[in-house]
């Protein structure tokens, strides 16, 4: 038994995917391959996206957003659960990375799904907003630049259903969030944000240590 979540050597880290990954070869292979790449170790865990998955699915998700792509893991992840006619807007703003996603989507057989959107994800978000989208997305997830975390998750919300969840990323920013000689803007955005969400009333809120720290946000009805 124990009263606070328990740290994973690498050998429990091992046990965890072995018992309970169910990656596909394309997912594998994209992971891999995003590994290669100058800022690969932007991309979630295999285990946060298939953790992601499984809320989509429990949620019954048909429309869901995302806010940062990259190479295209945590999408395909959701992707690859939505029914038939789902659709998951992804906002980015690179096209070298989103080349490499549209490759494995198409692959997985997801591409049709997945309403990719390059251009800066504020403006996106205020694009939906003006075309009438808002309450309308069942699920979004963060992970992009983190000053603008905050202008994320409020056009999240704006954007979501009651009863909607949106999630984001690394809410523990490898432990610099309780580093006090961190200043710098991204560590300074997540704090912000972390401390906001822990006292948002319109949200029921659980912060879990899952990759970089995950903090999911479950839209209140009243």
């Amino acid at each position: 038994m124990s009263k606070r979540s328990i740290g994973l050597s690498d050998d429990l880290y091992a046990y965890l995917l072995e018992n309970s990954l169910r990656e596909t070869e394309v997912m594998r292979r994209l992971r891999e391959e995003t590994a290669k790449l100058p800022w690969g170790g932007m991309q979630i865990s295999p285990e946060q996206g298939q953790f992601m998955a499984l809320l989509a699915q429990l949620m019954g998700a048909r429309h869901c957003l995302e806010i940062g792509t990259f190479t295209g893991y945590s999408a395909l992840a959701v992707a690859q659960v939505l029914p038939a006619g789902g659709r998951l807007v992804a906002c980015d703003i690179d096209e070298a990375t989103a080349a490499v996603a549209r490759r494995y989507w198409q692959e997985a057989g997801v591409a049709a799904k997945i309403d990719l959107k390059i251009a800066p994800a504020l403006d996106s978000l205020d694009a939906l907003m003006a075309g009438g989208a808002a309450g309308s997305f069942d699920f979004a997830f963060i992970d992009a630049d983190k000053s603008n975390y905050d202008a994320y998750y409020e056009s999240c919300l704006a954007l979501l259903r009651p009863g909607g969840l949106v999630a984001v990323d690394n809410v523990l920013w490898d432990g610099a969030v309780i580093n006090s000689s961190r200043t710098d803007s991204d560590t300074v955005a997540i704090r912000a944000l972390n401390g906001k969400i822990a006292s948002d009333q319109r949200v029921d809120c659980s912060m879990l240590p899952l990759g970089d720290g995950l903090m999911l946000a479950h839209k209140r009805s009243n």
